[in-house]
């Protein structure tokens, strides 16, 4: 459960802030786990990834790379996770954006994968 927990943390990153980068790039990201208001652990993961336009008003990009949990009593094994999403411009300053995610368990298993999805509208004021 706390796994899952904090592959939606993951999953729940921005999709695209700011300005965009297009062709190949590295993302760190780390996310902490929660549960009851007692800290979990703390998942790091190190992408590589690519995206670029779909046309003048959508944009695209896949990143995968290693994840690893630190902050627990145990040694977790480092898993793989990775990332594919969208947005589509609806409006001047509103897009409509979603993410698939998914993160390997169990020292990089692909048969019960932690998945996630995100789907959301970004409206600037």
């Amino acid at each position: 459960m706390f796994k899952s927990t904090l592959a939606a943390v993951a999953a729940s990153a921005t999709l695209f802030s700011g300005a965009a980068i297009a062709g190949p790039y590295v993302e760190v990201e780390t996310n902490s786990g929660f549960d009851g208001g007692e800290y979990g652990s703390t998942l790091i993961e190190t992408h590589i990834g690519y995206e670029s336009s779909i046309s003048d008003n959508a944009d695209w990009f896949i990143q995968a790379g290693p994840a690893n949990e630190v902050g627990t009593s145990d040694n977790a094994p480092t898993e793989l996770s990775g990332k594919l999403g969208a947005s589509v411009a609806i409006a001047d300053n509103s897009e409509v954006y979603g993410e698939l995610s998914a993160a390997t368990t169990n020292e990089m298993e692909f048969d019960n994968l932690d998945v996630g999805v995100k789907l959301g509208v970004k409206i600037g004021l």
